[in-house]
């Protein structure tokens, strides 16, 4: 089995699979009073915090973005260290808007230590996406009130943080602490999304939240590019040169 030890440079390793023994998170479950069936799926997706906490650490954040595909709008990116586990925890993109919304509230009022940063469309522009991506990742981990000492990642060997990572394939659906992040992620985003919907009707930012669906291209046809579409997404440079608004900055 691949292990991070003390030490090691971010990134080097993922654990093939997670087989320490229950972790400080994992022993609070009886006290919940959950179904043995959630209590069980809720342990199985403390594995790799149980991981991490064998070999000594004991802040252990999950990190998350939601943004990276869309058309418009900002990156949002969280890290959450979890002071307790929360039931009903899983992959934002398997809940309903609802049950997101619910757990974004119930991890808020927690005790959780959570950061969350936001890069706007201008600078996804100026740096491109990934960069801007690492860059929100890496803010939201500084933003973390209480200092975390290790790093589950959804997907990247996150540069450019102190800390040692482990990059977590689909780790939103197997790590507890990457699902936190990536509820608080996909709810902020979301909630900016609504506001940009008032400032800035007929795009439909409400419903597809800066996603390039049909109503959405067919709109930016239409109108052009707004402030928060990123122009150097292919369908917004094509929009934007064929209303003559090249030239005017994303994200003002």
């Amino acid at each position: 089995m691949a292990r991070t030890k003390r030490g090691a440079s971010a990134g080097q390793a993922e654990f093939a699979t997670a087989s320490a023994g229950p972790c400080r998170l994992a022993a609070m479950l009886p006290a919940l009073g959950l179904a043995a069936d959630e209590a069980a799926r809720v342990e199985a997706l403390l594995a790799f915090e149980a991981e991490a906490e064998a070999q000594g650490f004991r802040a252990v954040a999950g990190v998350d973005e939601a943004g990276r595909g869309p058309l418009a709008g900002p990156v949002v990116a969280a890290a959450v260290t979890l002071a307790e586990p929360v039931a009903g925890l899983n992959d934002s993109k398997q809940l309903t808007e609802a049950r997101r919304e619910a757990l974004f509230e119930t991890l808020m009022a927690g005790p959780h230590a959570i950061g969350v940063a936001v890069v706007e469309a201008g600078d996804i522009d100026r740096t491109g996406i990934q960069p801007a991506n690492y860059a929100a990742m890496a803010r939201a981990v500084a933003a973390l009130p209480r200092r975390a000492d290790y790093l589950l990642v959804d997907g990247f060997a996150l540069p450019g943080v102190s800390q040692p990572v482990l990059k977590v394939i689909k780790g939103d659906a197997r790590s507890l602490s990457i699902a936190a992040a990536s509820i608080i992620a996909k709810v902020t985003r979301d909630r900016l999304m609504l506001e940009w919907n008032e400032r800035h009707p007929g795009y439909g930012f409400a419903k597809h939240k800066g996603y390039g669906t049909r109503e959405h291209l067919e709109a930016l046809q239409r109108l052009g590019p707004c402030p928060i579409h990123r122009r150097s997404f292919a369908p917004v440079a094509a929009a934007a040169v064929r209303h003559g608004t090249i030239t005017q900055e994303s994200g003002s």
